[in-house]
């Protein structure tokens, strides 16, 4: 006895939730996409009003004794809300009292983006 799934057509009922699935998947992640780009925007306004003096403009060290936010390792957030918040002693204040944990977001958001003229 064959089965209802024999076939072309068979096949195509069985790929059309498949596809509807992935249409949904793939268009959530655009959707977050986007709204990682508008927070790194956010973040790079905020980079250029707070932490341009010190890390240079679009994340270009001026050759201080600042770090270079290009080569901070973007899977590391943890260290860089705790570098933000606390300081790094003399090197860095700590603006966790200036800043929340937004504005924090966004920050990070756009020094993962690498700066030189991101986002």
């Amino acid at each position: 006895m064959a089965s209802r799934c024999d076939g072309v057509g068979g096949v195509a009922r069985l790929a059309w939730p498949l596809v509807a699935l992935l249409v949904v998947l793939l268009a959530g992640r655009a959707a977050v996409a986007d709204g990682q780009a508008d927070k790194a925007e956010e973040g790079h306004e905020l980079y250029r009003l707070i932490c341009e003096t010190c890390h240079g403009p679009e994340m270009v060290n001026p050759g201080l004794l600042s770090f270079d936010l290009r080569k901070f390792p973007r899977e590391d957030s943890a260290r860089f809300r705790t570098a933000v918040t606390t300081g790094k002693g003399q090197a860095m204040p700590p603006l966790g009292d200036k800043l929340s944990d937004e504005d924090i977001d966004a920050l990070w958001a756009y020094v993962r983006t690498g700066g030189a003229g991101s986002p």
